[in-house]
Order: C-alpha cells, then sequence, then structure tokens
C-alpha cells in the first residue's frame, strides 16, 4: 500500500481545523500531519514536516495565506496548496493562484469532493471549482490573448498541453520520446514566451487558450 498524502492544516479558526481533521483522519490514504493559526506558523510548520499537500486558507492574521504561498515556493520540498476558503471575489482568487495554489475551492465543498480534490492536487493536477476558473479566465481574457501562442512552437505546444494534463516532465519526456532535460527547456522557454511564473499559471493559460487535451 502506498505511503498515505501528508496533510498540514493552515487556517486562523480552529472549528475548521478541526472539522477538517475529523473529516480526513477516517481516509485511509491522507494523514493529517499537522496544524496552523496563521501563516507564517503554517511555511515554518511546512519546512519542517514536509507535507505532501496543504490546505490553507487566503484571509488570516499576520501573514495571510498569498504571502504564505509565496514563501512556500522557496522551500526546498514545496508542497502541492490547495486553498481552502469563504472568500469568492476575484481580487482574492487570481493572487493565490498566481502565488503558487495548485487548486482552489470553497470551504462549503463535499466533503469528499475535498478529499479527491486532495488526491487530484497530490497528483500533480490543478483542481479550480468551476466559478473559480470562470474567475481567473475573465482576468486571463483581459491580460493575454491568442497572439502569445503564436510564439511557441508546434513542440512547446504539445509540452504545454501534456503540462495542463497534469504531466510531470519525466511522463513527459516519455510521451514525446524527449529527454527530460529537453522538456525542462521546452518548459523554461514556455514560460518566458507566456510570461508566466509556474507550470500552474501554464496550464490554466493552456486550458483557456484550448491547448490542453
Amino acid at each position: 500500500m502506498a505511503d498515505p498524502i501528508k496533510v498540514l492544516l493552515v487556517d486562523d479558526h480552529q472549528v475548521v481545523r478541526r472539522g477538517l481533521r475529523t473529516f480526513l483522519e477516517v481516509q485511509d490514504d491522507i494523514e493529517v500531519v499537522g496544524e496552523a493559526a496563521d501563516g507564517a506558523a503554517g511555511v515554518a510548520l511546512a519546512a519542517e514536516l514536509q507535507p505532501d499537500v496543504i490546505l490553507m486558507d487566503v484571509k488570516m492574521p499576520g501573514m495571510d495565506g498569498v504571502e504564505a504561498l509565496r514563501r512556500l515556493r522557496e522551500l526546498d520540498h514545496p508542497a502541492r496548496v490547495l486553498v481552502v476558503t469563504s472568500f469568492t471575489e476575484q481580487r482574492t482568487v487570481v493572487p493565490a493562484l498566481r502565488a503558487g495554489a495548485a487548486g482552489y475551492v470553497y470551504k462549503d465543498v463535499d466533503p469528499d469532493a475535498l478529499a479527491g480534490a486532495i488526491r487530484s492536487v497530490h497528483a500533480g493536477h490543478v483542481l479550480l471549482q468551476a466559478e473559480v476558473a470562470g474567475a481567473l479566465l475573465s482576468q486571463e481574457e483581459a491580460n493575454s490573448g491568442q497572439g502569445r501562442a503564436g510564439s511557441l512552437t508546434e513542440r512547446e505546444r504539445e509540452v504545454l498541453g501534456l503540462i495542463a494534463d497534469g504531466r510531470a516532465n519525466r511522463e513527459i519526456a516519455r510521451a514525446l520520446v524527449l529527454s527530460e532535460k529537453t522538456v525542462k527547456t521546452h518548459v523554461s522557454n514556455i514560460l518566458m514566451k507566456l510570461d508566466l511564473a509556474d507550470r500552474t499559471q501554464a496550464a490554466l493559460w493552456a486550458v483557456r487558450h484550448g491547448l490542453s487535451g
């Protein structure tokens, strides 16, 4: 049996953390390894515990979720972060995704769907509820267009499509019969040409512009 997915809970409301822990502890393949009440404590615990997935709120006292996301990306073994929040405004959603969140769901999400979301982001996928995706895509519509896609080579478009499918570099290399080093070069070129910060943004861009599988 595979090792359980190690999850860290970061939320300033104890009742929320307790509810999440109670549900997740009955999942055979998920283990809650720690809790934190703010972003700074969450980053410190992530460095210590090296969880696979972090469930994190956006609005917290002190260091908020967006800043915590930026700090988490600097760790040697950054976890995948699933934002779990009650805030739906675009001005909250988009910064969290741009800071590196792998998924964004609301606190009223069905418990079984939440467990599925944890498994999905752990597997490398980008996961957004429909209305969250809509908020992001409406901003992408204002900030970018199909023109950038024209700067990509055919091979880069293939790589981008596989990124959107949640494939790791090793899987992309195998699918396209390339070396992993060559795939890394293609990924770097894609991010540079599209002016994107990371693979999550690349995946979202690909979905928006019809380059995903």
